[in-house]
């Protein structure tokens, strides 16, 4: 499983309430969701953004609200993956429950800008600034939360693992 895409770059502490504002909380749905991802932080972001692209944040992404609808905005937007100095903890097993694949790795938040072109390779962890030909490096997932991302998340992978496939 591999990712590569245009980044949208953003700064420390991106809490949940402006990757779906409240307001929104009123539908579950994804794609309504999707519509007003980013939009308190980012007015373009919902015009700009194409299936494949990558947010790139600083520290402690996702903070706030336990909510999973900021993984679902983000994910049913189009973003392949998240790269940050860190996570808010619920934020990361959010994502990963829902399907979305994140990274954590400072020195890959650091070393890239907005509107670069990034490749991930989520087996080895390797992330490739190709607007700069910088090399990053991240934990890459256990084959159990490769399993969880490659079904669509945890829902998906228990009914799955229910059907016996």
């Amino acid at each position: 499983m591999n990712a590569k895409g245009r980044v949208f770059r953003y700064g420390d502490n991106v809490d949940t309430d402006v990757i779906i504002p409240a307001r929104y909380l009123t539908t579950s749905d994804a794609a309504e969701l999707a519509l007003h991802c980013m939009e308190d932080i980012d007015k373009d972001f919902v015009k700009e953004v194409r299936a494949g692209d990558i947010i790139v944040a600083d520290a402690n992404f996702g903070c706030g609200s336990s909510r999973e609808h900021a993984p679902i905005a983000i994910r049913a937007s189009g973003i392949a993956c998240v790269i940050a100095a860190s996570f808010a903890r619920i934020f990361y097993r959010n994502a990963i429950n829902i399907g979305l694949p994140i990274l954590e790795s400072p020195e890959a938040a650091a070393g890239i800008k907005a509107g670069d072109t990034v490749a991930v390779d989520f087996d080895s962890g390797v992330i490739v600034n190709e607007t700069s030909g910088a090399s990053f490096k991240a934990v890459p997932f256990p084959v159990f939360m490769k399993n969880l991302i490659a079904q669509g998340g945890l829902v998906n992978y228990v009914k799955t693992k229910q059907a016996g496939v």
